[in-house]
């Protein structure tokens, strides 16, 4: 139970467990202020993967699309999409209980909904979100649709979610988001409840003023990790990585084109949607390409450690990708795509190298320039990387720009 005398922190996000890179911040976020001597009071969604929580009493009902429901039960979960009266009341609850100084909120929406802004709001609590995608702008999150990068929604026309069906393909589930995204706009559920957004790429920041948000209401705070937990200490091998979701919008089929084409060994460590469609391209290609299926902690650190480079061959608008830092952290470079966040992470020639996305000859073009480094020239672009993280990318750094976001706002 909370400690009175300390400062309260309500850390709120959909999921309590390690999901994905929205979860890492999230959870490294309260580990870190919990360290520093807060309390640190988590808001989520029941789930049978969460972690355990004294707090978890709180946490609203589960919500999960890929499983079968009933009609009704299809019904209640689609209003609970666009605004959820449980997470308010629950939040009300937990509020009257611990009166947190702030509240920090990550991912929220289609499971806890932004509703839960207009209930701390009335309570007087400071509210700050972590911008970890683009759902404020687009409807669907992504800005992609086919494929390819997609702004039709620029300047208001949030109709075109619908139009394009951009939600599975599906016509009942764009119409939920598009009902979703009226009504939040027009109660001003992110523009006038939430204080401030933490945006941790300066695309990202950019992106988002360009679609009408305004300059101060936004503070860039980019990701951190703090290298002491990685080792450095890795003999190389003869292969490229690729570590993430295999999903479309990653650019893994470009990479395994490219990998074929420049006659380079390539690991994909992960699982997802395109994984069969993608071992029969690499069969297709006889590009030498291994599937080692999903990795996490040591075994996917020794992985990227031991690796040539990271791989990001992304073709949509990534924001702050935390493999980028993990991978300087381990002192290997990165080769990224030329899209979204990523070259503001990558130093050209000095931490790695950039190709322009969804180009396979030069995606190809850089995968051989990278084999032909020698050794020692590849490890000094790991060794900048890994600098570059403990200077700029660090816990410390994190923390004290926070910090600073969070006394300006009466919570210091």
């Amino acid at each position: 139970m909370p400690d009175f005398d300390r400062k309260r922190l309500l850390a709120i996000n959909n999921y309590f467990y390690r999901r994905g890179g929205a979860e890492v911040v999230f959870f490294d976020h309260m580990s870190m202020f919990d360290e520093i001597g807060w309390d640190v009071v988590p808001f989520a969604m029941q789930h049978d993967k969460n972690e355990l929580s004294p707090w978890s009493d709180y946490f609203v009902s589960e919500i999960e699309y890929g499983r079968n429901a009933g009609l009704l039960r299809k019904v209640a979960q689609a209003a609970s999409v666009i605004y959820s009266v449980e997470a308010q009341r629950n939040i009300g609850r937990l509020i009257e209980r611990v009166r947190p100084a702030i509240a920090h909120a990550h991912n929220v929406y289609h499971h806890l909904s932004p509703a839960i802004f207009s209930t701390l709001k009335s309570a007087g609590i400071p509210v700050v979100m972590t911008v970890h995608d683009l759902k404020l702008a687009c409807p669907s999150y992504k800005m992609l649709r086919d494929g390819r990068v997609c702004e039709d929604c620029h300047g208001g026309k949030i109709y075109n979610v619908l139009r394009h069906r951009c939600i599975k393909g599906s016509v009942s589930l764009s119409a939920v988001v598009l009902a979703e995204t009226m009504l939040h706009r027009l109660l001003g559920l992110y523009r006038d409840k939430v204080d401030r957004l933490v945006v941790p790429s300066l695309f990202y920041l950019e992106k988002l003023a360009e679609w009408g948000w305004p300059r101060e209401k936004m503070v860039y705070i980019p990701n951190f990790v703090d290298v002491s937990g990685f080792s450095a200490d890795w003999q190389e091998s003869d292969y490229f990585v690729f570590a993430g979701r295999l999903a479309p919008e990653k650019g893994i089929a470009t990479l395994i084109r490219a990998a074929a084409r420049s006659k380079q060994r390539l690991i994909v460590a992960g699982t997802g949607p395109e994984e069969q469609a993608l071992r029969h391209l690499a069969a297709e290609l006889q590009a030498d390409v291994t599937f080692a299926g999903y990795l996490s902690g040591e075994k996917l650190h020794r992985l990227i450690g031991e690796s040539r480079a990271l791989v990001l061959p992304s073709e949509w608008y990534e924001n702050a990708p935390i493999s980028v830092l993990e991978t300087y952290a381990l002192e290997r470079p990165v080769i990224g795509a030329a899209i979204g966040g990523i070259p503001e992470m990558v130093r050209e020639g000095e931490t790695g190298l950039l190709a322009a996305s969804a180009d396979i000859d030069e995606l190809a073009g850089a995968l051989s320039k990278m084999a032909a480094l020698t050794p020692a020239a590849r490890s000094r672009m790991g060794t900048a990387g890994r600098a570059w993280v403990a200077s700029e990318f660090s816990a410390a750094a994190y923390r004290e720009r926070t910090l600073e976001l969070y006394a300006s706002l009466g919570a210091g």
